[in-house]
């Protein structure tokens, strides 16, 4: 999967879940463009539109994950956090706040291009 913001089209590993499988499927006829918000400076959070099944389990987030939130939110991670989530998968290359953040195009509101 692939997440276009700021010019950058970034490169997301998937998990092996219902969530992500789906969220797949619903790219494949097009993309999913997604306004994102800052929330308690460690992430991008936005609504995709449609419900996804979810597969939450308590774990722990760091930059460069792709969180499915309640169903229907989709957050990019640039810090840490530990709450009961789905992960979607994570940033190939990512391994910081600085790295993420950089690919976001730091602080503030943003446009995300969800593809496969």
């Amino acid at each position: 999967m692939y997440i276009t913001v700021n010019g950058n089209r970034l490169t997301v590993d998937t998990e092996d879940n219902a969530s992500s499988r789906a969220l797949l499927e619903r790219l494949r006829p097009g993309d999913v463009e997604v306004e994102m918000s800052d929330y308690g400076d460690m992430e991008k959070v936005g609504c995709l539109g449609f419900d996804l099944p979810r597969s939450d389990s308590r774990i722990s987030v760091a930059p460069g994950d792709v969180i499915l939130y309640l169903g229907n939110q989709i957050t990019v991670y640039y810090d840490v956090n530990s709450r009961n989530f789905t992960r979607i998968g994570h940033v190939r290359g990512v391994n910081s706040r600085a790295d993420m953040l950089q690919l976001l195009g730091g602080a503030g509101d943003i446009t995300a291009v969800f593809s496969v």
